[in-house]
């Protein structure tokens, strides 16, 4: 299949922190700038479908004793709008559970546009348990065997953002 490509913007107007909501293909995708650094998730939780992309942009907590907690992966953790679910856009794997709920990833890299291979990436695949996981607070199953989160190719070339879907 051959991927489509998208000048979303040039990289100064997309700076660390921010992110972008467009229609790619027919697809609402965020484009999220972490640290100069580029990725783009599909805008469409696995949950009940929320906007993904519009949540919160924040980090996580995590502790290795208990009452000790450590700030990390600040404006990486994407949290949906709805119901609070939080996805790094870095690796599209959920905070909560990403043994159970984890999106298919892909290299991102910045290149030249000499130097591109057309916007063909690794990918590492898709890996979700076989009941679909569920939302202790709702009780909802997750829909088919994938969950609907994607992230797709980014890169900069000639110092605009290119999306590959």
């Amino acid at each position: 299949m051959t991927k489509k490509r998208f000048e979303i913007c040039p990289t100064h107007e997309l700076t660390p922190g921010e992110r972008r909501i467009e229609t790619l293909d027919g697809f609402s995708i965020g484009i999220f700038n972490v640290d100069g650094e580029y990725y783009a998730m599909k805008n469409d939780c696995p949950h009940q479908r929320a906007p993904l992309c519009e949540g919160k942009l924040t980090g996580t907590n995590t502790s290795d004793t208990p009452g000790e907690y450590n700030w990390e992966r600040d404006g990486q953790i994407v949290t949906c709008p709805w119901h609070g679910w939080e996805f790094d856009v870095t690796s599209g794997e959920s905070v909560f559970n990403p043994h159970r709920v984890k999106a298919k990833t892909f290299e991102a890299t910045v290149e030249s546009p000499a130097s591109s291979d057309g916007g063909n990436a690794s990918t590492d695949n898709l890996d979700v348990a076989p009941d679909g996981g569920s939302c202790g607070g709702c009780s909802h199953q997750l829909e088919g065997d994938e969950p609907p989160v994607e992230t797709y190719d980014v890169e900069v070339e000639n110092g605009v953002v290119v999306v590959y879907v």
